[in-house]
């Protein structure tokens, strides 16, 4: 694995090391106080070249183009809510959608099913183990946003995402988002359709090179990237991990995230 992972810098094969222990502990504080941690230039320089190689040719000739407008809670209503509430707003997302299945043999594969990477996760998750999906489509997507298609503002279903960006775009982009809106004992309505309406601007950016991993708490942080722009397409890959072993998506979640559904 060290021609993937600069292990020099990240000792995620030495988790019970000085140096492994100091890492966790470093992720755990940043994940606390901002919600999320990253960790920068963790794929080495050359295999993120090679990644990007394996995966283009797949975008550009079978990818599934997922388009869909949603309000930022994927819900086509919330008891008690009027329909027309700012806070269901809705918005448009698009991207072109690669599953792994669609590339076996590669890199990224190869680094999903890394043990160490999994353990360290679940580490400063504080998680008792991470486990990779068993589902041959949803594991791990590889996702392309073209000029003029954007991930909007939303909520995330799971407790945290674990991204890897592959390629910036030309221009735009931009991961933005705005914590304390919402809790998991307060769902503040009015100050989720305020924000939407700009009445709540309190908004963060973050600019995150390629080859970085980023873990974002992202369940109650509103979120979005956006709008591409220029001929270069902003290309992240997503691997999911399960509290519990053979987690897998329903026929129906599958269909509606990659137009099919997994053997």
């Amino acid at each position: 694995m060290t021609d993937i992972v600069d292990l020099d810098r990240y000792s995620l094969d030495k988790l019970e090391s000085a140096e492994g222990q100091a890492l966790i502990k470093d992720c755990q504080k940043a994940l606390s106080r901002d919600g999320m941690f990253n960790l920068p230039g963790l794929i080495r320089p050359r295999m993120l070249e090679q990644m990007v190689d394996e995966v283009l040719p797949i975008i550009k000739s079978s990818s599934f183009t997922h388009r869909r407008r949603h309000n930022v809670y994927f819900l086509p209503e919330i008891e008690g809510l009027d329909p027309e509430h700012p806070a269901l707003t809705e918005f448009e997302t698009a991207n072109h959608t690669v599953c792994a299945d669609q590339i076996p043999d590669s890199a990224l594969i190869k680094l999903y099913l890394w043990p160490p990477l999994a353990d360290f996760l679940a580490a400063v998750m504080q998680k008792p183990a991470l486990y990779p999906m068993d589902d041959p489509l949803a594991c791990l997507n590889v996702m392309a946003y073209r000029s003029g298609e954007a991930l909007n503002w939303h909520f995330d279903r799971s407790e945290f995402t674990t991204t890897l960006l592959l390629q910036a775009p030309d221009s735009g982009g931009n991961f933005e988002y705005r914590t304390g809106l919402r809790s998991d004992q307060d769902p503040n309505y009015e100050g989720v359709g305020a924000f939407l309406q700009h009445r709540n601007p309190d908004r963060k950016e973050l600019t995150v090179e390629p080859g970085t991993l980023n873990v974002f708490r992202g369940k109650n942080t509103l979120h979005r990237v956006t709008q591409v722009e220029g001929s270069r397409d902003r290309i992240i890959s997503v691997l999911s991990y399960y509290q519990y072993e053979g987690a897998r998506f329903s026929d129906e979640e599958n269909l509606g995230f990659y137009g099919r559904k997994a053997d």
